[in-house]
Formats: C-alpha cells, structure tokens, sequence
C-alpha cells in the first residue's frame, strides 16, 4: 500500500461525499490535550454531563478505540444556511421574540445520522480500493477528542469560544472522524491561531461561560441549560437571560468575525424542517407529544424531546424572554 497515493484517493473520495474538508493526522496519544481535559474535569465545568468523565484513557488514544490505529482522518460538513432559508443577517428569530431560537446546526436532520451513515459507506469504499482496514467512524457521539484531530490535521484552529475555526471559513462545520489502521501521508496544523487580541465571543456571551484564556465553562453554556441541564430553574436563578434561545446557542458563533466567510451548505439533509422556524412559543406550548415524534423523528430536538422544550419556553416565557 502506497500511503501517498491511498491520502490522494481518500481526499479525492471526500469531496465526492461533499465534506468540505479532509485533513490527516497520525495516531497517537494527545498528551497535552490529556492534561488540559483532566483541570476541565477537575474544575467542575462538565457539570451534570459526566459522560465526559468516562473512557479517559479511550478519549485521548486513539490507538485504544481502535486497536492498531495509524492514522485519524477528520471531515468537515458545511451546515451554514442558504441564502433562501434564513440567512444570518436578517434571522426572523432575532426580531421577532414571540419565536424561540433554535441553534443552526439542529434546523435539519440530525446531524449523527446523516454524517454516520456517510461514513460507514465511506469505510466500505476504503475497503474495496485499497484492502483489509480495521476502523471506526465516530460523529460526536464517542470519546474522541474531534476538535483536537482536526486542529492537528491542519483543518484549522480551535477558537476562545472552543469551536474549531477554518481560515476564510468560519466554524460551521461538524466534524466527524475516522480512525484507520492503515498508514496515510499526514497533514501539518496551522503554525499558529488567527483569533488575535479579538474578544467579541467572550464579551457577547451572556452567561459568561467563555473565559479569557480559552475555557469553556461547559456548565454555565447556553446549550448545557436547555439541553444538557435537567433542573435549569435553580441553576439559571442568577442569569436573566438566555436571550430568547430554546435549544443551543449561536451567540459565540455569530458574533465571530471570521464567521463573515461563511458560506451556503449543500447538504439537502440539513434544510430546515418545515415549519420549525415559524413556531410560536404558544405553538410549542400547545404541541401534543404524537405531534411532535411525528413532525420532529429525524431532528436533533429529539434529544431534549417535547418536555425539555416546553420547559426551556417556560422559562423563556416567565422571564418575558
């Protein structure tokens, strides 16, 4: 197997599968990245999610998911809205506060699904070309550190408000990774970070759960409240806002200015679902659970399901939000 030749034929196959990225990093323990995820833990800024307490071992050797790895080929996927659905500028949900913000990246179908399956049949299509490969797909769903492959992979730098940035791109993306047990030719990262002395998403953040020296306080986010947190009434009775955000936050995002060079993604699967950006507090209020299953079994919203959001609107709605 010639590792050149196969990196050329998987980039190559990448952009077949429309992933806007593919960048290649060899397999190995991130020691740095070890050290810096133990303080986080130690802090406390995991909050009630103690799934990231697990597999520590698992989640910063990637040779131990995948007994053999070589090689972690990370994509990235392009969720960015197109100009005819609502662009960024001139969101309806930012004016009108009778409708509740719901983050981009859940607007179409889950990502985990779409990106999964991609994989999969990405995996079988390495098999057939180049021979036996024991690996793993993994989307945000396992203990993979995927930011920090990326970041290693020259996809670009990861940011004070902890998303991976790409040069003249932004940081809609999601990022999915492979881990191979084949030798590949391997990418270089960005000889440094391009955030400068620019702190817009850490003065915008309303709860002000990104510090100055690029931690997130996991359980003071947005998304964490009304997604992760299971008793939000008492954790939030010393934030006044939550700026009308239902489900996720866009905030850190919006507010950066390398997001300016964002542009239209092309995957059908991430269309807004009809109708979901035109729903009334009243309407979600009103929404009856078979309703719900119905018009929202492929969406991302599934996970804090009808109950989390009519909690995360009440709440909204008791502070006039």
């Amino acid at each position: 197997m010639n590792p050149t030749s196969n990196t050329v034929w998987i980039k190559s196959l990448a952009q077949q599968y429309g992933f806007d990225y593919c960048g290649i990093a060899k397999a190995q323990e991130l020691t740095q990245d070890a050290k810096r995820l133990e303080d986080w833990l130690q802090k406390g800024f995991q909050g009630d999610m103690s799934y990231m307490e697990n597999h520590f071992d698992l989640r910063v050797d990637p040779r131990k998911l995948v007994p053999g790895a070589q090689s972690v080929i990370t994509f990235l996927k392009n969720y960015f809205p197109t100009n005819t659905e609502v662009p960024i500028k001139q969101d309806s949900q930012k004016i009108n506060n009778d409708i509740p913000k719901i983050a981009k990246y859940a607007w179409g179908e889950d990502y985990h699904e779409v990106i999964r399956n991609q994989l999969h049949a990405f995996l079988d299509e390495m098999r057939q070309k180049i021979g036996k490969i024991e690996g793993r797909g993994f989307v945000d769903s396992a203990p993979v550190l995927e930011r920090s492959w990326a970041q290693l992979s020259g996809a670009g730098w990861i940011g004070k408000n902890g998303n991976l940035i790409r040069p003249q791109a932004g940081s809609f993306f999601f990022i999915a990774t492979l881990i191979v047990d084949i030798e590949l030719a391997y990418d270089n990262p960005l000889p440094q970070d391009y955030c400068g002395t620019c702190t817009k998403c850490v003065d915008a953040c309303p709860t002000q759960a990104i510090l100055p020296n690029k931690t997130i306080q996991g359980n003071h986010c947005i998304s964490y409240y009304t997604i992760e947190l299971k008793k939000m009434e008492a954790t939030l009775s010393n934030h006044s806002s939550l700026e009308n955000w239902a489900f996720g936050c866009d905030i850190c995002q919006d507010v950066c200015p390398w997001n300016r060079f964002s542009k239209a993604h092309q995957e059908s699967h991430f269309k807004p679902l009809e109708g979901l950006l035109q729903l009334t507090k009243n309407e979600w209020m009103q929404m009856e659970e078979t309703t719900f299953k119905a018009r929202f079994k492929k969406s991302p919203l599934l996970r804090t399901k009808l109950k989390g959001m009519k909690r995360n609107i009440q709440w909204l709605m008791d502070h006039r939000l």
